[in-house]
Parts: C-alpha cells; structure tokens; sequence
C-alpha cells in the first residue's frame, strides 16, 4: 500500500516561499495619520518632560540614586551572566547586522529596496538624534558620578538618554513596521516591546545606566519609529534613483550597436555599374555602406508549366559543340538521293 511522506514543518515553511510572489503587488507604506500625530506628539511632550525633572533635579533624580544604591547586580547576582549576553540584543553593531540580514534576503526575494532604505534611514535618524542628545547634554553615568543627589549633567558624559535601550527600540520595532499584515505587525510590535523593555532594565541591573536614561532612549526610539512616515516619499525616491543608476550602468555595459556614419553634404564617390554600356557612372554619397545581405532573386512573371517552357541552352557551357548534332526537337533533313 502506497502512503504520502507526512511534511515536516521546515518542508512546510520553504513550500510556502516558493509560492511567495517576486514582487507584491501592494506594499502597505505607513501614512501619517491623525492617530500617530497624537502618538508622536504625546511621545514628544514625554521626552521634553523626563528632560526637564534630570534638569531640575526634581524626584526623577533622587530615584535614580535610590536605585543606584540598591545595586540589583548585587541582590540578584545569579542572573548576572545571563543578563551580560541579553543587553547585546541593544547593542548597534551585532543587531544591526542580524536585521539587516533579514531585511536584505527579503528585499531580494521580493525585488525591491525599501525594507533596507527603510532601515538605513531608521538608523541614520537614531545616530543623529540621540547623539546630538547625549553629547548636548553630557550626563555621567552611575559608576562616574561625583557628588550625591546631583543630576550630574553637562559633565562630558554620554549616557543620556541610553543608547542600548533607544536602538532597540528602533532596530527590533523597524520589523513590526515593514510587517506585511496587520497580525505580525501586532506580534512583532509586542516582541520588540518586551525586547526593548527587558534591555533598558538589564542597562539599569548592571548599573551602567541611571532609570532616567533608560525612559528618555524609549521615548527617543518611539519618536523616530512614529516618525518614520514622513521619510517615505524621500525613501521611494531614493530607491527609484538606485534602481535608475542601476539600469544605466547595465545599458553601459551592454555591447553598442553599430549605426552608419553621418551622411556628408556634397561628398560624392564614383561608382561603376556593372552592365553593358560602357563607362556608365552612379553616384553615391560618401558613408553609405552596402548591404551585405545575400541579393533576393524574385520570379519574372507568371508560373508557367515545364512543357510550356522554351529551352534555353546555358551560356558559357562546357559540353563540345557538334556541328552535326540535330538539336532536340527538329526534323533532320535528309539528303536527296540522285537519280
């Protein structure tokens, strides 16, 4: 009895790629509605407010000491490694390199650069923005503070707001964002969540980060994330223009089509013809070349039968002429007999 191989997940997950179009046909692009203008603005007054308590020193400042003197590396001390590998998940380089793997195989599966332009962008909006703030505001660090109680602002530090929790932030949120349904956009806005939460607080565990660090590089990476939109016109205009250079420089290559020169004004040749009056002349002009096509012989006239056809004895034959050969089709005449 013949029975069907059972298919493995794996052989499930690479049958549904291969029935994956090249190139969909609508790409969802985020617009800039009025409920992420609110979002964005809210996340804007957020930011402005943990900005404004560090400056003050308001209580924002006290539970950031208060924390520091908790040393939880110190009261949970067995999660310790564990949590030395988890805050890579908020490092640039490495998780730049993981997504960026994945977006580059899916914008060569699906023929177009936008998940990478978008990424790109994303990234380059983070450098900007949360390093302006970091060395604007040059706040140290925990284990660089000096007198307790204070803010420890515009000391030439570089903690604030947290970069590790701000390009988490950016850099896991990016795939909920290029999601191409609206369920793995709600999954994958959940799991960036959680990540991005699970590395401020690890910042805040190994005491490399004041709490306030860790709020103010969430609210930075909502605000590019949120912000995104508006750099879609720019990031489609950059992809048509790659895509542009691209073509040229694969019509460059290409092998060039030979095209006659330029006729000449009042450049004329000479040219005998072969027939039978003798020195007859043409003129052609200078550049125009013959064709080297094999000449097209077309039929004469009529089709006729093959009885219907005169006989025509071919010109310059090399068979020996007989002066006392009859040619076909006429009586010989006899010789009279004398009588």
């Amino acid at each position: 009895m013949r029975t069907e191989r059972k298919l493995s997940r794996l052989d499930r997950v690479f049958a549904r790629l291969d029935r994956e179009p090249e190139r969909p046909t609508h790409i969802d692009v985020p617009r800039m509605s009025r409920h992420r203008v609110v979002l964005f603005s809210a996340t804007l007054a957020f930011y402005t407010a943990i900005v404004w308590a560090v400056v003050v020193s308001s209580w924002l400042v006290r539970l950031d000491w208060q924390v520091m003197f908790f040393r939880p590396y110190q009261q949970w001390p067995q999660i310790h490694a564990f949590l030395d590998y988890y805050v890579v998940l908020g490092q640039r380089g490495p998780t730049a390199v993981m997504v960026a793997a994945w977006l580059g195989w899916r914008s060569w599966r699906q023929h177009t650069l936008r998940p990478l332009l978008t990424l790109g962008a994303a990234l380059l909006l983070l450098n900007i923005t949360v390093g302006a703030a970091k060395y604007g505001m040059g706040r140290l660090g925990p284990h660089y503070a000096t007198v307790i109680g204070s803010n420890e602002m515009w000391h030439g530090g570089d903690i604030f707001p947290s970069g590790h929790t701000a390009n988490a932030v950016v850099t896991w949120g990016i795939l909920a964002y290029l999601a191409s349904t609206p369920r793995a956009r709600r999954w994958l806005s959940a799991i960036s969540a959680v990540t991005s939460l699970g590395v401020g607080l690890t910042t805040v565990y190994l005491g490399t980060h004041w709490l306030s660090d860790v709020l103010l590089g969430w609210a930075a990476g909502l605000l590019i994330l949120l912000a995104l939109p508006w750099f879609e016109p720019l990031i489609a205009r950059a992809e048509s223009a790659i895509l542009d250079l691209r073509d040229r420089r694969r019509s460059s290559r290409a092998l060039p089509v030979p095209t006659p020169a330029p006729v000449g004004a009042g450049s004329l040749v000479l040219t005998p013809r072969n027939s039978t009056e003798p020195e007859a002349e043409v003129l052609e002009p200078v550049g125009v070349t013959r064709s080297t096509r094999a000449p097209v012989y077309l039929a004469p006239g009529p089709y006729t039968s093959r009885g219907e056809r005169t006989p025509v004895t071919p010109v310059g034959s090399r068979r020996p002429q007989h002066p006392d050969r009859v040619s076909r089709g006429t009586t010989p005449v006899r010789p009279l007999a004398g009588g």
